[in-house]
């Protein structure tokens, strides 16, 4: 399809989408009072009966001495696995209401834990281990959370209270920032059945001389989602015997998507070269992303636009904030400071598309965050966003120029400032009216 007219065609299936996002209700408050009767009715005064924990959260601030919780859907156990991340929330086509509702409905029972010490004794510690390594540590608290961590689909537990928590139920500006559901410290946790591990875990548990990356790789390469590696990765259940220490939530992610992201760069090196330029789109929770596609070795920059009034860039007078970071053939040395997480996720996208293809392109991905994006929701929807924007119809140009022009115009910058700031974008002639903005500023 020309590109002229595939952005024809995006912009008409985009008025659609936002008539029927305005006719719907998405009210993030209305479930709060249900949540606390649940709540009233599964919580006993020291214990959660019957509860079901479909995942884990390693903390990251005051690292290394850090917060480590099973998250458990009170009183909602039959449907446990719907509450844990994973690709099918796109496929359900969630609001950021239904992320809000998920999040915060998920009890996060927590012990403080120092992961540089684990094993020394006192509270929150594991007997058994040496300098942090939680390698053969499979009873009390810390064993749970790991059985729950490997896991395959969600475990019955038993989780003993100190005293009963006072919920929260009062929604500020910091909570839909971060949408988190109440806490409650926790004094001991019991498994109510033998977790069903699935063989390629068990693998890489029993073999304490295989590094963390080539066991991620091993896991990627056996059909597991990047979900379920960082989760393993998080409760310190990757690694050499030695290495196995707990991993924040939020760092193991990332270490999973850059992992995989490597490892399907490799196999993409000598793959031949796309043979036209090629434009792919999609749109998700406020989000509107532009792949653009181009003829040549692998090459790939992220850049995004927060636009005034989104959760990112509240301030409605401060104008759209850009932010940018690219990679060679060779790939990158050092960590994304600018777009973090979005990065490595969106990167994953692409390449696992190519990978299919079995070619290689350069590659620009520009991320629009509208001020639908009023709360967010975590990384997942960049990641997945990004692995839809291929599916269906897409846009063709001549050239690299043509096909970032034609983008440039549906998204709130000028070319020129875009060329300013995007290292791929930056060699591109302009012309007079590549300086207007949509906005009219220059």
């Amino acid at each position: 399809m020309r590109l002229d007219e595939y952005l024809e065609f995006e912009a008409n299936e985009r008025a659609e989408r936002r008539r029927l996002a305005r006719e719907k209700d998405y009210g993030i408050l209305d479930h709060l009072d249900s949540f606390e009767r649940r709540f009233d009715e599964h919580v006993s005064d020291d214990a959660i009966v019957g509860s079901v924990s479909p995942s884990i959260f390693v903390g990251r601030s005051n690292y290394p001495t850090v917060s480590t919780g099973l998250l458990s859907p009170v009183g909602r156990e039959e449907h446990a696995a719907r509450f844990e991340t994973s690709a099918a929330w796109y496929e359900e086509g969630v609001s950021i209401a239904d992320v809000f509702d998920r999040r915060t409905s998920l009890l996060n029972s927590t012990r403080g834990v120092d992961v540089g010490s684990v094993g020394t004794g006192g509270p929150g510690r594991a007997a058994g281990t040496v300098n942090g390594s939680v390698h053969d540590v499979w009873d009390g608290w810390l064993g749970v959370q790991r059985e729950v961590a490997i896991a395959d689909r969600p475990v019955d537990v038993e989780i003993g209270l100190d005293g009963r928590p006072d919920l929260d139920l009062e929604v500020g500006i910091e909570d839909v920032k971060t949408p988190t559901g109440p806490r409650a410290a926790a004094r001991t946790a019991e498994l109510g059945e033998n977790p069903h591990v699935p063989r390629p875990v068990k693998k890489t548990l029993e073999d304490d001389d295989w590094r963390a990356q080539g066991a991620m790789t091993y896991l990627y390469r056996r059909g597991f989602d990047v979900y379920e590696i960082n989760t393993i990765l998080s409760a310190g259940a990757l690694g050499r015997g030695e290495d196995r220490r707990l991993v924040p939530t939020r760092w193991s992610i990332t270490a999973v998507d850059d992992t995989v992201g490597q490892y399907l760069r490799g196999t993409i090196r000598d793959a031949p070269t796309i043979n036209a330029v090629e434009v792919h789109r999609n749109e998700f929770l406020g989000n509107a992303f532009w792949v653009i596609l181009v003829p040549g070795r692998w090459e790939y920059e992220l850049v995004e636009l927060k636009a005034p009034g989104s959760v990112w860039n509240p301030d409605p007078e401060a104008g759209v904030y850009l932010a940018a970071a690219s990679e060679g053939r060779e790939g990158r040395t050092g960590y994304v400071e600018e777009t973090a997480g979005a990065y490595y996720a969106a990167r994953v996208g692409v390449l696992e598309h190519l990978h299919d293809r079995d070619r290689q392109a350069k590659a620009l991905v520009c991320r629009h965050v509208s001020d639908d994006y009023w709360g967010p929701v975590g990384v997942w929807q960049v990641r997945e966003a990004v692995r839809n924007a291929f599916e269906g119809e897409h846009g063709t140009a001549e050239t690299f120029g043509e096909a970032v022009r034609g983008v440039t115009e549906h998204l709130p910058i000028s070319l020129a400032r875009l060329r300013r700031k995007s290292t791929m974008a930056a060699g591109l002639q302009a012309n007079l009216g590549d300086f207007v903005d949509a906005d009219g500023d220059g």
